[in-house]
């Protein structure tokens, strides 16, 4: 038998070492690739023509109707884009990556690696990232209520007779989407990115049709007319820039899902149609407006002739639903990332795909974004209102990836501090404009997305400070497991037939579940492995690195695994590269999983609030079963009951 790294100690366990990754192969070529990112990626920014225009001209506002409005407001859609989603994020925050996966969690752990662990700027750094990810939650419950609901609404046009049934329809088709949700979306993920083609052409044939009717909207082109616009009033002009923000609603999006299909494909899908369709359709609905500005009411489905806009209904419904199927996903992405990185508790994680592990299926978070979409709709019931609520967490959210992409410039990638203080400066200065015009839409409903991703990080920072809390407890009480075997082996228990293994918090110290095992049984197996998983801030780690492990005695091991953020754990895995790797064959039929079941009960000890113990408490308690997340077999696991005082 071979044992690899003889000479490690037992706390050089602790310590991350040089990972080496796994980076997936994209499958299929470029064109295919960025086909499939049309259909996942752009779906939320490439459905906000619907209701967008419409919020920037709301009458509430207090804008005028007028050709100088219309042109600093076009300008403004076009320079957003420019600057935000080709700049900021296609050019720089995307270079960003962990190992070719972006979003703002891996964002957080790139840049964690700049910090000393239980440092403040450790715990800075945490917070920007926990935050940006609720926020996010935020954006996933508004994003279809308004997308769908905005789809629906287009029936109005065709007959007023609909106008009782928006509410009913969107509500129906909402809750289809979440029941179908469980199916996975590898059966018409193929389908998608046709779809979402038609639909983008769709919108620059509008936007060419009205373009001929009043040409000189193109004009808008130029950056003055935003910038005169901007100063002429700028009262007004700072409440629009709110509304103006929900043009770029999903440019998070690129970042986000950029580990499903490369930044090559994501780059020229951009550029060169989703970015070009957009534009033309906004500039489109600017040249209606010049023309008949009458249209505003619903001014999108105004766009094409009578005839057609039914059709158009269809298609539109067919794409938010889409749009909503992507943003949904990477709720449970997210909430995947954030319980292998220790921010939220386990949870049942369905695989809905044989062949991409990234197509997964939250039950819980599922239900609970269900419920909260449908509350919305009802609530707000018009999704000009909604836009008021849309773009405060998407914002806030933006401007957190700002602030991490500038910790990773300059302590990752080194750069000079001049060139980052400039780039950031450029990219702070538009976030923090944008952050700051949807702050005066907070009464306005922008309240609701708030109250989310705050529960949302209560909850997450309460969970990854109980378990600070609890791994300090296992410390303080526990007993060096070097030592505890050295005197354990000096006068050996009787060992029984079979092979127990000991999932262990600690590598240093005896798991609670051994020391049970030991005063009620008072045997030991003839092998016993101490099993340390642990999640590195990479997405993926490679089989042949996978498994780290040394022995402390006749047949007694201490095992570390290693999984990348974006893997699950899987015990049958490691028996069989402990097998293939080590030669260490188990008879699964006699192997047993000793696990420890703590109750933990909140106490006046130094920690958090006594009522953040207490919903501390509640979370473990209701937290998924350990086996069920490793996998482990019912028949072959024991549990072994302690309580632990926080």
């Amino acid at each position: 038998m071979s044992v690899s790294n003889p000479e490690f100690s037992q706390s050089d366990l602790l310590r991350p070492v040089d990972i080496k990754y796994v980076e997936e192969k994209k499958k299929g070529g470029l064109a295919a690739l960025a086909l499939g990112a049309i259909g996942i990626v752009f779906g939320d920014i490439g459905t906000s023509p619907l209701y967008a225009l419409k919020a920037c001209f709301d009458p509430q506002h207090g804008i005028p109707m007028n050709s100088e409005s219309i042109f600093g407001v076009i300008s403004m859609i076009f320079w957003a884009f420019v600057v935000v989603v080709s700049l900021k994020y296609v050019l720089f925050v995307m270079r960003a990556n962990n190992h070719g996966e972006g979003g703002i969690l891996s964002l957080m752990a790139l840049a964690m690696r700049t910090a000393k662990s239980g440092s403040k700027r450790s715990l800075v750094l945490i917070i920007t990232g926990v935050l940006g990810a609720c926020l996010f939650y935020g954006d996933a419950v508004i994003t279809p209520a308004i997308s769908v609901l905005s789809a629906i609404e287009g029936t109005e046009v065709v007959s007023t007779s609909f106008i009782p049934y928006i509410l009913p329809l969107t509500i129906g088709i909402l809750l289809c989407l979440f029941i179908f949700e469980k199916k996975g979306t590898s059966a018409v993920g193929t389908l998608f990115g046709p779809i979402m083609l038609i639909w983008f052409g769709s919108l620059a044939v509008m936007g060419l049709y009205q373009i001929q009717n009043a040409p000189e909207i193109l004009y808008a082109l130029n950056p003055v007319y935003a910038i005169s616009f901007m100063l002429k009033d700028s009262a007004v002009a700072f409440v629009v820039t709110g509304s103006i923000f929900l043009v770029l609603t999903g440019a998070e999006a690129l970042y986000a899902d950029m580990g499903h299909f490369g930044i090559k494909p994501i780059k020229y899908a951009w550029f060169l149609l989703v970015m070009p369709c957009l534009l033309l359709n906004y500039f489109g609905q600017g040249a209606m407006l010049l023309t008949q500005p009458e249209t505003l009411s619903n001014i999108f489905f105004l766009m094409v002739p009578e005839s057609y806009t039914f059709a158009l209904v269809i298609l539109a419904t067919v794409a938010t639903v889409i749009a909503s199927q992507a943003c949904i996903s990477g709720a449970y992405s997210m909430t995947s990332e954030a319980i292998l990185l220790g921010f939220l508790p386990r949870m049942k994680i369905l695989f809905t795909s044989e062949k991409e592990k990234g197509q997964i299926y939250v039950p819980f978070i599922n239900w609970i974004l269900c419920a909260i979409v449908i509350a919305i709709v009802l609530g707000f019931k018009k999704s000009e209102s909604l836009a008021s609520a849309y773009g405060i967490a998407v914002s806030t959210t933006m401007l957190m990836t700002t602030l991490l992409a500038a910790v990773v410039m300059k302590a990752v990638w080194k750069w000079n501090v001049v060139l980052v203080s400039t780039v950031i400066g450029l990219f702070l200065a538009v976030d923090i404009g944008f952050f700051a015009s949807n702050l005066s839409k907070v009464m306005e409903g922008g309240w609701f997305p708030l109250i989310v991703g705050s529960v949302g990080f209560l909850l997450m920072m309460t969970w990854y400070q109980g378990r600070q809390i609890l791994r300090a407890r296992a410390v303080d009480g526990g007993i060096r497991l070097d030592d505890f075997i050295t005197s354990l082996l000096k006068n050996p228990p009787h060992r029984v037939e079979g092979t127990a293994i000991f999932l262990t918090a600690h590598v240093d110290y005896v798991p609670v579940s051994l020391l049970h095992n030991l005063k009620h049984n008072h045997v030991l197996h003839e092998r016993v492995f101490f099993l340390k998983v642990s999640i590195w801030d990479v997405p993926y780690v490679n089989d042949d690195q996978r498994i780290t492990l040394k022995e402390l005695g006749p047949n007694i091991y201490l095992i570390r695994a290693m999984y990348g953020f974006k893997e699950t754990p899987d015990s049958s895995h490691i028996l069989h590269l402990l097998e293939s790797q080590f030669g260490l064959k188990t008879d699964e039929m006699n192997t047993s999983f000793f696990l420890s079941r703590d109750t933990v009960v909140p106490t006046e000890l130094p920690g958090m609030a006594l009522w953040r113990e207490a919903l501390f408490a509640w979370m473990y308690q209701n937290a998924g079963r350990q086996s069920d997340f490793f996998k482990i077999p019912a028949n072959r696991l024991v549990e072994l009951g302690a309580k632990v005082e926080i």
